[in-house]
């Protein structure tokens, strides 16, 4: 029964050196990005490996441009969609997330998910699209080692560049060329909007073009866009 013991023992400790060493790998990786631009991300290599089960050749359209090249317009419409106090949390925005929990139990099912803009980049960049509270707590550390090593500006602009927009898009710049054959500097105030409001679920509006709710809710993020505050 002693051996047992031990090997138990040692499993654990095991499980948790592991996990120590995950956290390590997270944080040191983050360093990196911190002038070092990501050239994909866990995402991005999860949606990829879906599209090529199918299409075997399939690509991502991507491409990495400088947060000065990307619209101030489509800056302003994400904060007023995602997350409107982005520049002043640390990260987590608590008050969100119980709104979000609160709405959620009185519908009976989740309509509103009260993650900020770290909070998604922190998922995309290491994380699976997988619920569980498992990995929502293993968001939150990584959340908050963004933000210890980055200032907001580096944060929204790896964002901006690894968000899905659409089956295979990612970034503003793939976005834009997708949706309008523009670039993302030049998007105009309206379209920045629109794309604001497919970022919950970007593959599903990019069949549905015409959807009556990307319509309306577009029209109120052009009415909020003035008064996000960019980083």
């Amino acid at each position: 029964m002693k051996s047992v013991g031990k090997i138990i023992l040692r499993l654990r400790m095991l499980l948790i050196a592991a996990i120590l060493l995950l956290q390590v790998y997270f944080f040191v990786q983050i360093w990196w990005w911190v002038d070092h631009n990501p050239s994909s991300t866990s995402f991005m290599r999860q949606r990829l490996s879906e599209l090529c089960e199918t299409v075997p050749e399939a690509q991502l359209q991507f491409k990495w441009v400088p947060y000065a090249r990307i619209s101030n317009n489509l800056k302003r419409a994400i904060i007023a969609a995602e997350d409107a106090n982005f520049s002043e949390h640390d990260g987590v925005d608590w008050n969100a997330l119980q709104k979000a929990y609160e709405k959620n139990e009185k519908k009976g099912k989740v309509v509103r998910g009260g993650s900020t803009i770290t909070q998604q980049l922190a998922k995309n960049l290491f994380l699976s699209g997988q619920r569980s509270y498992l990995r929502k707590g293993q968001e939150l550390i990584i959340t908050y080692m963004l933000e210890f090593w980055m200032d907001k500006e580096r944060i929204f602009e790896i964002y901006l560049n690894v968000a899905e927009w659409g089956n295979g898009v990612f970034g503003a710049e793939a976005a834009a060329q997708h949706y309008y054959k523009t670039s993302a500097a030049n998007l105009g105030a309206s379209q920045a909007a629109r794309l604001a409001v497919m970022l919950p679920r970007p593959r599903f509006y990019d069949k549905n073009r015409g959807s009556a709710y990307l319509l309306q809710r577009t029209g109120l993020i052009l009415r909020r866009m003035g008064s996000a505050e960019l980083p």
